[in-house]
């Protein structure tokens, strides 16, 4: 066990928002910390590191936190840096701290013993340098160089002021300064949030191989699935464990549930049978009679399990004619930066579409001028008189932007009232059950009525972005555009989102870097690929990314076919003598040999697949899953199946010589 919390209070003036609560970390542990927005989640993360203290480290003994030695905890906040205006350089030297306390200390020693080599000065000396050694404060510059373009910057952007880089990239800077602090236990909050795909998938991997304790808060399900071993769920106040990945602790919730239901269910029965009992009335007062009526008052008492709200989506979307929104060769460049090069779409009723690419790449500009809020350097944007657009920023904006078109979109007062907010959109809302005040809306996106006169100020993240879903939604939009709907959303509240866009009639364009998310509402991908370029794709997210699997694989299978070509014929300097006969190489003997066997099997291993795909029809996670593994399997048969034509097309030729 490397850290433990016994029996942990903590409150935010009177509210108490954990509830004794036991934790423990142990050695290469990945933990995922799930619940809704406001149940606590960062709070155990600040508590873990230090930042916030127990409302009770006096009242029992046994209360208080247990660490295995010394520990060192690194913590990646969602909002990372206070001063934007430094170095990005700057910023990570910070992590170096106790390296320039050994150096400067090492200098003053050496002055020192240009006149004094007294023992004890020998000694400090020695045990700086041992130090030293264990910080790697001799390789430290290397370190962080090698480190910072792992992460896929250039050496100069370590001059560059971090408030000049995207929120994406901030993230990356943070994660850089967080690995070389060589934490023993990493706190993670929201990790993937502003991370483009690649950036995802390769910290997925790292995350996966690292030796340390892992504590995170995320709503990535693909990520929560991939790389944590075990789930810890905030509700009400209380801690549950389950040591299994998402889709486990999504069956055993189930399964808790289902024992809460029917042990209230047998309360309730034997309470029934009880009160009957006390109503008939005991005539004599005896000890077992007493004792009767003390289970009775001890099953009254007893709290049922109390069921979360859940936030109830709906509206309805305005008619949609004829004519919807056009792309017509729209080009845009920021900076001599070609962003979108040329790109024409026409959006079709009922289209699912999603956008894709690394940060910066151009995703949120082409939103804007969907929404009509940029203008393209060349083209046309045509919008049809009957669309009606909401647009879901991916930043909620604190300070009034200078464009006032901007408004509208991600601008928040904080000191507006969260229900005049949502009526400054409209103060009744269309639904399927009929028209609803903003009262009635707010209280079924979890805003109580105590909370609907609070200032928008006072909420946090995660619910300032509930409410601006709110609104959004409550201006009847017949196109949705959401650039990146789920950062800060809670799972259960993304769940419920999903199965809101299966219902919505509308027209859905959305950015997003959740590939769980994409896979599940989307039907439509288009990729940014660099220069501008923007290539369609067919599906969800997993379809893209097994087409673009099979071509990196065509293309790696292509170029040693092409080398052999190039070589075959003629050596340099060389001249042949009369013409060569045609043969094997070495790995075309190799693949002809086992190629019918390979064949056979990934024929059977989808049979399997199928098979598996009719048992698991009610768990996605597991059938999405499947159908990725059965996609692949089928892509690489396809290319064994043209390996097989070839090196039989060269056998029967190699025969005919």
């Amino acid at each position: 066990m490397r850290y433990q919390i016994r029996h942990a209070i903590v409150k935010y003036a009177a509210d108490t928002i954990l509830e004794d609560v036991n934790f423990e970390i142990h050695d290469h542990e990945k933990i995922a910390i799930i619940g809704r927005n406001g149940c606590g989640k960062t709070t155990l993360l600040k508590l873990i590191s230090g930042e916030v203290e127990m409302a009770n480290p006096d009242s029992d003994e046994e209360c208080g936190i247990v660490m295995a030695g010394k520990q060192r905890i690194g913590y990646l906040r969602q909002i990372s840096f206070e001063d934007s205006s430094i170095t990005v350089e700057e910023e990570i030297l910070k992590v170096f701290a106790p390296v320039f306390s050994c150096e400067k200390r090492m200098q003053e020693l050496t002055e020192q013993m240009k006149t004094d080599t007294s023992e004890h000065l020998l000694k400090e000396y020695a045990a700086l340098q041992a130090k030293m050694e264990a910080l790697r404060g001799y390789t430290y510059r290397q370190d962080m160089e090698t480190m910072f373009q792992r992460f896929g910057f250039a050496l100069k952007d370590l001059q560059r002021p971090i408030g000049t880089f995207s929120g994406g990239q901030q993230t990356k800077v943070a994660f850089v300064k967080l690995l070389l602090s060589q934490p023993d236990i990493m706190l993670l909050d929201e990790p993937t949030n502003h991370l483009d795909n690649d950036m995802a998938d390769w910290l997925e991997d790292y995350l996966k191989k690292w030796r340390g304790a892992l504590i995170m808060v995320t709503h990535d399900r693909y990520f929560l699935d991939s790389v944590c071993n075990r789930i810890v769920e905030i509700d009400k106040g209380k801690i549950y464990s389950y040591q299994t990945n998402y889709s486990g602790f999504l069956e055993l919730k189930t399964q808790r549930q289902e024992m809460e239901v029917a042990s209230e269910r047998k309360r309730q029965s034997i309470l029934r049978v009880e009160l009957e009992w006390i109503r008939r009335g005991a005539r004599a007062r005896s000890t077992k009679q007493k004792a009767h009526i003390q289970r009775y008052e001890e099953l009254r008492d007893k709290q049922a399990p109390v069921q979360d709200s859940q936030v109830e989506l709906s509206s309805i979307s305005t008619r949609l004619g004829k004519t919807t929104v056009e792309l017509d060769h729209i080009c845009k460049s920021y900076g001599g930066k070609k962003l979108i090069d040329d790109f024409s779409y026409n959006f079709l009723k009922g289209d699912r579409v999603g956008f894709i690419g690394p940060n910066g790449c151009g995703k949120s500009t082409l939103m804007k001028m969907i929404a009509g809020i940029i203008s393209p350097d060349s083209g046309k944007v045509i919008i049809g008189q009957t669309v009606k657009m909401g647009y879901y920023a991916q930043e909620i904006a604190s300070e009034k932007p200078t464009d006032e078109t901007e408004i509208d979109l991600s601008y928040m007062d904080p000191n507006q009232r969260v229900i005049d907010y949502v009526k400054d959109t409209a103060e009744y809302i269309q639904t399927v059950d009929g028209l609803m005040s903003a009262s009635v809306m707010l209280d079924r996106f979890l805003f109580p009525p105590e909370k609907q006169y609070s200032l928008i100020g006072k909420l946090s993240g995660g619910e300032k972005k509930r409410l601006n879903l709110l609104r959004v939604l409550a201006s009847s939009p017949n196109l949705l555009i959401l650039d990146e709907p789920t950062n800060n959303l809670d799972i259960a509240t993304l769940t419920i989102l999903e199965d809101y866009l299966d219902r919505y009639e509308g027209i859905v364009v959305t950015v997003s870097h959740d590939r769980y998310f994409l896979d599940r509402t989307m039907r439509r991908i288009f990729a940014f690929e660099g220069d501008g370029k923007i290539r369609q794709y067919e599906g969800g997210y997993t379809d893209y990314a097994l087409k673009k699997q099979a071509e990196r694989e065509a293309e790696e299978t292509e170029t040693p076919r092409k080398a052999e070509m190039a070589t075959g014929a003629t050596q340099k300097g060389q001249r042949t003598r009369g013409p060569q006969k045609l043969k094997f190489t070495y790995q075309e003997q190799k693949d002809y040999e086992t190629i019918e066997a390979d064949i056979a099997a990934l024929e059977e291993k989808i049979e399997n697949l199928d098979k598996e795909m009719e048992t698991a029809s009610t768990d996605f996670v597991k059938l999405n899953q499947i159908m990725a593994d059965k996609e692949a399997a089928e892509s690489l048969l396809e290319e064994r199946m043209d390996r097989w034509m070839y090196l039989e097309e060269l056998a029967a030729k190699i025969a005919e010589q």
